[in-house]
């Protein structure tokens, strides 16, 4: 599979897909974002079970900005609704492959779980 390209009007939909997603935010004037590319298109198309998409900074700043997005490349994570990872700086092959697995594992079971145990112990904000 090939990388899919988001904006503001397809990002929700991604996000609550059934597969997992793996997010680049780059621009085309960024050098690292440039090397890490094909890295990413590269472990893509070995990874068909996984969405991975980008998002161009620079043609989506709403996005950027309501992430918080500082610099570039950031990588997200994104499986049943629920920012998994991120991490700003571009990664080596080795590394995105050690992070698609790390994905596969994660028992999102337990993570919701964890997730609601959190949100009932947190205090009343009135």
């Amino acid at each position: 599979m090939t990388t899919i390209d988001l904006n503001k009007d397809t990002f929700q939909e991604a996000i609550d897909g059934d597969k997992p997603l793996i997010v680049d935010f780059w621009a085309p004037w960024c050098g690292p974002c440039k090397t890490f590319g094909p890295i990413f298109e590269a472990e893509a198309a070995e990874h068909p079970d996984i969405t991975f998409a980008k998002i161009n900074t620079e043609d989506q700043p709403e996005i950027a900005e309501a992430l918080g997005i500082r610099s570039i490349p950031t990588l997200m994570v994104f499986r049943e609704r629920v920012l998994l990872f991120r991490q700003a700086g571009a990664l080596a092959r080795q590394q995105l492959s050690q992070l698609v697995s790390q994905i596969k594992e994660v028992d999102m079971e337990k993570v919701h779980a964890e997730m609601a145990a959190a949100q009932n112990n947190a205090p009343d904000r009135e």
